[in-house]
């Protein structure tokens, strides 16, 4: 990107600090929200611009009060996902996501995840919310996940993915497959019975509730997460009794005709809970 390019930035980020300019800050959150993917270094400007940082926290923040009792508007919901909008861009650049997380930004989106209101405005302040941690997650960093298992962040998707839309059900899910796939992840899953249930549990029904109104999509996620359980043996020997006969039988096979990839998915997770792959794997450990 070009210089003069990039000092199109400025102007905007300055004024999101203008004080006692309520109309200026709105009107530059959402210039450089539409602008976001297209300067690679808006985050970095974001980030080491004198007072931005505070002023998008401020953002956040000062719907705190509309959360409960919900009763946020949707123009209060569109300005503040602006906010979360270039929050998301910080959290997904490699130079500003190690200081994202040190100053524990995420945590100031955990009351929007916990909000329960099936109204719009909710429902997009929680979408967004969860695209800034999916950021997060995307980028297959160990200290992501160290961070994220020591928030609530797993109780808080494992809601999000039985009562949310399908949209935020599906990031949720998808956040929970990234936590799972790291090494750390699995592991504090599969640390406790709790931990496990708790996840599977709300797998199954969701499966359930996809065999009457399927979303490849999101089935594709909770497959992965199934397979990545099973790569743990504790977990492996629980799926075969809790594994939904929907993934057993043929329920999805016409929805997955065209998916190699889910295809290839299942056979696996199917063939990890035989009885002959828990013994080689018992025998690998013996």
């Amino acid at each position: 990107m070009a210089e003069k390019s990039v000092e199109e930035l400025y102007p905007l980020v300055l004024q999101l600090t203008v004080p006692d300019s309520p109309e200026h800050r709105e009107s530059a959150l959402l210039e450089l929200s539409k602008k976001r993917e297209a300067f690679a270094d808006l985050a970095p400007i974001l980030w080491h611009s004198f007072g931005t940082m505070g002023t998008l926290l401020q953002e956040i923040v000062a719907i705190y009060p509309t959360l409960s009792p919900p009763n946020l508007t949707a123009h209060a919901s569109n300005r503040v996902c602006n906010a979360l909008a270039l929050l998301q861009c910080v959290a997904s650049h490699p130079e500003t996501r190690g200081l994202f997380l040190a100053a524990h930004v995420p945590l100031y989106l955990y009351p929007f995840l916990n909000t329960v209101s099936k109204n719009r405005p909710f429902e997009y302040l929680r979408l967004t919310s969860l695209g800034v941690v999916g950021a997060l997650v995307k980028m297959d960093d160990s200290d992501v996940i160290n961070f994220l298992l020591q928030t609530e962040i797993i109780p808080l998707c494992l809601r999000i993915m039985e009562t949310g839309s399908e949209l935020s059900k599906t990031v949720a899910t998808f956040i929970v497959q990234k936590v799972l796939l790291d090494d750390v992840g699995l592991t504090y899953v599969c640390a406790t019975a709790e931990r496990f249930y708790a996840v599977a549990t709300v797998l199954a029904n969701m499966v359930q509730a996809l065999a009457e109104q399927p979303s490849i999509r999101l089935l594709k996620h909770i497959v992965r997460c199934y397979l990545r359980l099973s790569d743990n043996l504790r977990a492996r020997e629980a799926l075969r009794q809790c594994l939904p006969d929907a993934l057993r039988d043929h329920t999805f096979a016409a929805h997955i005709k065209d998916d190699l990839t889910v295809q290839r998915w299942l056979s696996s997770l199917l063939y990890n809970i035989s009885e002959q792959a828990i013994a080689d794997m018992q025998a690998q450990r013996a």
